[in-house]
Parts: structure tokens; sequence; C-alpha cells
């Protein structure tokens, strides 16, 4: 039995003072590429026991393997800290997921794949792909908040900018023809927000998001739209007239949040698929979650999340079904 790297003391007394990391001590933290590796082992195997990815064994020793520098003993198969996460199979270096989760985390309103491609010397579609992947770790968890709890839903994308506008009338109307809806959750007590892609605004979906983001009875704040009728504990403000605080009941919390994914799509994306629209949501959210953490935690906190996911090239660009 083999216990794993101890690696750098990232949590040693004073950093929790720290408002951030700069790119210099980042560079000084991971100087190598062994120093991102002990890092990212370090966190996948906290308690410093290093166990197989693959049966979970914790009898492992050192092999001399080109990608994969451990091996079971008891399933007989080589493994490193990337299997069983999101950055299994990937050919990306420790040290550009290390920059690449700093990056991400650093640009609040988001950061374009053509400056990791750029930044970390990697291709324009591999620089997507390994955003995707930081994103889907992210992923959707319906959180129950103790409330106060704003709900509100925005629209996102839509008809092609350079489209005549007498063309897109014809095409698909007006207001929010086209764009896709999310819906999220704002938590006052802890500021933590929830958000998702929904498909439609009816009743059940929106009621049925509210129920799920809510503990029974929590006081609901939301806009006037008809498909929130009927909810208990639940003041409205009515944005149709101008309205947009009536005492303790309005949903600003959560159009802050709209506006910086709306300030990331038009500032830095310029477009969001609706096929990957969710991911897009999941990171602003999780971003959001984590904001008052130190730089590091952050880090820390992203590759934990990575743990158990997984997201293949072949599925992020698989054309959608007829």
């Amino acid at each position: 039995m083999a216990k794993a790297s101890k690696g750098v003391n990232y949590n040693a007394p004073g950093r929790a003072h720290r408002e951030g990391v700069t790119l210099v001590e980042l560079a000084e933290r991971f100087p190598t590429e062994e120093a991102a590796r002990e890092w990212f082992e370090a966190v996948i195997w906290p308690n410093g026991e290093r166990c197989c990815t693959r049966c979970g064994s914790l009898d492992t020793v050192e092999a001399k393997h080109k990608t994969m520098p451990y091996r079971c003993r008891d399933c007989r198969r080589y493994f490193s800290a990337k299997m069983g996460t999101a950055l299994e199979g990937s050919k990306v270096t420790y040290k550009q997921w290390v920059y690449a989760i700093y990056l991400s985390l650093t640009n609040l309103k988001g950061v374009s794949s053509l400056k990791i491609r750029r930044d970390l010397g990697v291709s324009q579609p591999t620089a997507w792909f390994i955003m995707h992947r930081l994103r889907e770790a992210c992923g959707y968890t319906p959180e129950e908040f103790d409330g106060p709890v704003e709900v509100d839903e925005t629209h996102i994308g839509g008809l092609k900018p350079n489209m005549p506008l007498r063309k897109r009338r014809k095409v698909a109307g007006r207001g929010p023809a086209g764009k896709t809806v999310v819906i999220g959750a704002k938590d006052r007590a802890t500021n933590r927000v929830s958000a998702k892609v929904i498909e439609r605004k009816d009743a059940p979906t929106l009621q049925g998001f509210v129920e799920s983001h809510r503990k029974r009875g929590a006081k609901v704040y939301t806009d006037e739209w008809a498909s929130y009728k009927g909810l208990e504990n639940h003041e409205v403000v009515k944005h149709s007239v101008r309205e947009y605080v009536n005492g303790q009941a309005h949903t600003n919390g959560m159009e802050s949040f709209w506006g910086m994914l709306k300030r990331g799509y038009h500032g830095v994306f310029h477009y969001m698929s609706p096929r990957h629209l969710h991911r897009y949501v999941n990171e602003y959210a999780g971003k959001h979650n984590i904001r008052d953490m130190d730089t590091l935690d952050q880090m820390q906190d992203t590759v934990a999340r990575l743990v158990g996911k997984r997201l293949l090239w072949r599925d992020l660009t698989a054309k959608e079904a007829a």
C-alpha cells in the first residue's frame, strides 16, 4: 500500500485573509508539471491515501507508464488522478488545467475559448472542450432554500442580429420568439443561486421549480407572470406597471445574476448554443456560489467537483436528433 504525494500545503495559516492569487503567484505555486500533478492528487485523494480510481483499492504502487503513473495490485490496471473525473482521457497537461481553471474562475464574465487557446497554447477545439468540461463539473443540483426566495426567468439568445427586422418578424414574431428560457432562484439568506434551462413557462414547470427550490412554507417572491398564481406564501412585484419593489417583494437579486450572465453572453461569447446553454448557466451559478472563497479554495472546489463527471467529445459535438 502506498501513499500519495503530499504536495504543497495550500491551507497554510494566513491564506484565509488573501483576496486572491495573481498570475505571478500562480506561476510560483505551480512552476512545474509535477507540482500541478501533486496538487491535483492532493485534492482527488485528500486523506493522503492514494486509491485506484477504477476499483477503489488502496494497494497501489508507482509505475513507469507514459500517462498512467500508478498501478493497482488488485485489479492490475494502471490509473492516474484524472481517471473517474471530467479530465479522463485528456491529453492536456495538469499545469494547463490549473491555468484553465484559474482563468475560468477569475474572469467573472466568462472567458472565451479563443483566449484559452492563446493563453494555454492549445488548439481552439481543445480549448472549447476544456471549458465545457469545467462547466460540466458545475452541474445542476436543486437546492432547498430556507428563504425568502426570489424566483425569476429570463430569455437568452434569439434571432440572428444581422437578419433584417422585417424578416425576423415574418420568421418568428416579436418578443422572446426564438429565445431559450432560463429560470433561477436566489436565497436571500445565503445569496446562493440555482438556475436551469426550461422548455416552457407554464404553471407545472414554474411552480414545480419553485417547490423544488424552497423548503416547505418558505416565502417566495416573483413577478406577476400568471403561471405563478396559486403558490402558497407568495408575493408579487408588478413589472408590467414599472413596479420593481413592493415592500420586501422584488426579484432584484436574480436580475443582477441575469445581468452578469447576459454581459458574458454579449461581451465575451456573443453566442451560446441552446444545446450547450445549460452548461453556461451552470458555470455562472457555480462561480456565483463560491465567489466569497479564496481563489485557491475556489480552484480546489472546482477540481473536487470534476470527480464523477464525464463529458465525451462525441457527445459534446453530436448533432441533435431530427
